[in-house]
Order: C-alpha cells, then sequence, then structure tokens
C-alpha cells in the first residue's frame, strides 16, 4: 500500500491513527463510562483498510464490552472487566468492586504510542502501575497489524492474584485480559486456529494463533481478524465465542490464576491483524510465518 499510519487527531479524550483516509482506529484514553461498566481505555471503532468496522461498542448484552480493550476480571478480588462478578456457588452477582483504569500520560515516538495507566479499586485505592504501548506495523495492501505490549506491576505491600470466572469456579469462562468483542454481524463467524484448530472447541484451548472471520451487513464483504500470541506469554488459552457473539480474549488466566508478589510485573505481548476479506487456514499459517516476532 505505501502509504505509512500518522495520527490524525490527540486531544484529552481521543487518539486515532489514519493511513491514507482510512481511520483505523481511535483509541478513547478518557471515556465517559458508567462506573458499573469499569471505565477504561478502548479502540473503537477499529476498521479494515476498506473502511469496514470490526468491533463492537456496549452491546446490549455485556454493555462493558468495549470494542478491543486491555482488562482483567478479577483481581485479589477486584474486577476491573466491569459489571457483575462471578462468585463460587452463588454465579454472578453485583459487588461494590468495580475498579478502574486511567490514562496518565502518552510517550509518542514514531509509529509507536506508549501509555502510563494506573489501576484503581472502587475504593480508590491504586493497585497496579501499567505501561502499555501499541504500534501500527505491517500495512499491506490488504491489512494492517496492531502490536499492543502491557507490563502491570503490583503497587501493593501484599500479593495480587489475577484469575477469571473460571478459577472462580465457572466453566468454559476464564476470560480475563486483552479481549476483543466484533460487530453483531459476525455472530456465527469461522474460528481458525493453528494447527487444525477450528470452532468454538477451541474455547480454553492452547494455541500460537486464532483467527475470527466475520461478514459484514450492509456491504458484502467480509473481513478476518488474526490474533497472535508472543512466545513469552505463559499459560495462554484462548476464550473463543462465535454465537451469542462473536468475541477473542487470549487469556493470561483462563484456567489458573497467576500471582504477582509486591513491585514484581507481569508481561504480555499480542498481535492483532486486521485483514480485509475471508482468509483460509493455509494463509493465516503463512501470514504468521512470514511475519515473526
Amino acid at each position: 500500500m505505501g502509504e505509512r499510519p500518522v495520527i490524525t487527531r490527540q486531544d484529552d479524550e481521543v487518539l486515532a491513527v489514519s493511513v491514507g483516509d482510512v481511520e483505523l482506529f481511535r483509541y478513547v484514553h478518557r471515556p465517559s463510562t458508567p462506573a458499573f461498566e469499569g471505565p477504561k481505555p478502548y479502540l473503537h471503532p477499529v476498521r479494515t483498510l476498506a473502511g469496514d468496522v470490526v468491533t463492537a461498542f456496549r452491546p446490549h448484552d455485556h454493555r462493558w464490552h468495549k470494542g478491543v480493550q486491555m482488562t482483567a476480571t478479577d483481581v485479589s478480588g477486584e474486577n476491573f472487566w466491569g459489571g457483575v462478578t462471578y462468585v463460587r456457588d452463588q454465579g454472578y452477582v453485583v459487588l461494590p468492586n468495580v475498579g478502574t483504569m486511567r490514562h496518565e500520560e502518552f510517550e509518542v515516538d514514531g509509529a509507536r504510542i506508549g501509555e502510563r495507566l494506573s489501576w484503581f479499586t472502587e475504593a480508590g485505592e491504586r493497585w497496579v502501575g501499567e505501561t502499555r504501548s501499541f504500534t501500527v506495523r505491517d500495512v499491506e495492501d490488504d491489512s494492517w497489524t496492531l502490536e499492543f505490549a502491557t507490563t502491570l506491576t503490583n503497587l501493593r505491600r501484599e500479593p495480587l492474584v489475577f484469575g477469571s470466572p473460571t478459577t472462580n469456579g465457572r466453566e468454559l469462562a476464564g476470560y480475563t485480559g486483552f479481549f476483543w468483542r466484533g460487530p453483531r454481524s459476525f455472530t456465527d463467524g469461522d474460528v481458525i486456529a493453528a494447527d487444525g484448530g477450528t470452532g468454538q472447541e477451541m474455547m480454553g484451548k492452547a494455541a500460537r494463533w486464532l483467527a475470527f472471520v466475520g461478514r459484514h451487513d450492509e456491504v458484502d464483504r467480509s473481513s478476518t481478524l488474526l490474533f497472535v500470541d508472543h512466545p513469552d506469554n505463559k499459560n495462554t488459552h484462548w476464550f473463543v465465542r462465535s454465537t451469542p457473539f462473536a468475541a477473542v480474549n487470549p487469556s493470561f488466566a483462563f484456567h489458573d490464576t497467576v500471582e504477582l508478589a509486591p513491585d514484581d510485573a507481569l508481561t504480555l505481548r499480542y498481535r492483532l491483524v486486521v485483514g480485509n476479506g475471508e482468509w483460509d487456514a493455509d494463509r493465516l499459517e503463512s501470514f504468521v510465518e512470514g511475519h515473526p516476532w
């Protein structure tokens, strides 16, 4: 394609990146989110190079789902995901434990956007210091890549334990971390994973990469989202649904909790490739092999 990504908007609420006349995404870093939905930065809308939107915002079934977010369902009992909390032997309940992730500052270096954030509990305690970065790279004729990295540091004087609904007793609901919610029209889309994996049977399983192919309303087009796990990430298992809605999350605490001692840090890296059209398993594997970490 030849055109380079540029920041086309940066103000007190939104940072936007475009290629040519296509706005690839808006990063809303100071959102006006209701407290119950766990205020935090998010990417929405995210678009293909054809201009098609591949994210959903505040869907009626889970209003705290907003495009692409870095989040956590259970951090020592605090819910940074938003909404209800899964409690063992009780199910989902409303608790006074919904925290916030607050933007502090950006550091822009060419195509790389760095950010500092703090995670505060509902009671106002600062538990996590986060540095994250996201970079638009590998802009090709029909795809572009978002490379996302985050480091979470425990600021408490006691360990932080990251978990999920599954670690609290709900089967196959281990969502936590880097999370994408797709448009309503992507429901019943196709899931393709490394080593021949397909469909919702990938729920809770490990794979080097996983892709979701969805179809758009109003236009006769499809899009493919390819999620690539970094080799250094530990114990990644996929949360993936194509019905009743489209969602993908390489969870870092699906089956087992992750404990961070005071002052210790957890670093995670992912790539999200946003492609035009329907990619099959051979093309996906070829792309991953041709774009090594």
